[in-house]
């Protein structure tokens, strides 16, 4: 495995997407050269954010309004808390992938009695999410220092099942092509149980679209589709569940959902089964 195909990193947010801030509407709070990437935390317009690779890179991986932390502000982050409307009693949650923490710290909220692994490879990325961040490990949201499809495999050699697994791994480009492949989708299916749901994030705009999407249907079948500027894949292990299931969950699940702005009338409009990708396009491989 390559050095460039380890530097896993937790994008949260519109990385590469959205252009930064001009430096004078920033505070910058904090500034770290990990061993991965340089990470920058900064308040800007009342929201604070975490970017890597310096104050004038591109995109933000997350960001909160420190006044307002339930708050969801990534319309990607609120899709990905679309898997619930898929699985809303899950137990044990597997998130690839860190950021300031905003994903797996919605999840506690709504599902206090649920366990949570959230995996990522730069422990700076893991201190900083709490001294800034009010990410909270504990007993049941515990942290792994490891690379994703490391311990995926690790997990599965374990027997380990998750109810749900969510993936927001890329590294200084995209998604880390190990990360990406047929096999790692074939490993990431096994620990799910039946009725298991995976939530992928990627780009709507991404040159690997076709490919991404041949991917997971090919492990899948057919699957959920939610765009915008992000791409969000909500897949099952087993039959996918009909839009009549998906929207009657979401109703009973919207009280403990909307301090997060989770509108389920928006979201539920952005759920689609349509291929959208030419049908001889072959997966991506290791």
């Amino acid at each position: 495995m390559s050095m460039r195909h380890s530097r896993l990193k937790a994008c949260w947010g519109l990385l590469a997407l959205a252009a930064a801030m001009p430096l004078p509407a920033q505070t910058i709070l904090h500034k770290e050269k990990s061993l991965f990437e340089d990470i920058v935390v900064y308040e800007s317009g009342g929201e604070r954010c975490m970017k890597f690779g310096g104050v004038h890179a591109l995109g933000r991986q997350s960001c909160q309004v420190p006044a307002r932390p339930q708050q969801l502000l990534f319309d990607y982050t609120r899709m990905m808390m679309g898997a619930l409307y898929l699985r809303p009693d899950p137990q044990r949650i597997l998130i690839i992938g860190l950021g300031g923490g905003s994903l797996p710290m919605a999840l506690a909220r709504a599902l206090p009695a649920a366990r949570i692994d959230v995996v990522e490879i730069d422990p700076a990325v893991a201190r900083v999410a709490e001294r800034f961040f009010g990410f909270v490990p504990g007993p049941r949201m515990r942290v792994h220092v490891a690379d994703g499809r490391a311990f995926v495999q690790d997990a599965a050699r374990r027997g380990e099942r998750y109810d749900i697994v969510m993936l927001d791994a890329f590294d200084e480009t995209y998604i880390p092509r190990h990360l990406s492949t047929l096999e790692f989708v074939r490993e990431v299916r096994t620990l799910l149980p039946a009725g298991g749901v995976l939530a992928a994030n990627t780009f709507s705009s991404s040159g690997s679209y076709a490919a991404e999407s041949a991917t997971y249907a090919a492990v899948f079948g057919e699957f959920y589709n939610l765009r915008s500027a992000n791409r969000v894949i909500l897949a099952t292990a087993g039959e996918l569940p009909g839009l009549d299931t998906v929207s009657r969950q979401a109703r009973a699940l919207q009280p403990a959902l909307a301090p997060m702005d989770i509108d389920p009338r928006q979201l539920l409009t952005k759920f689609t089964t349509a291929r959208d990708w030419p049908a001889d396009t072959p997966p991506i491989r290791d």
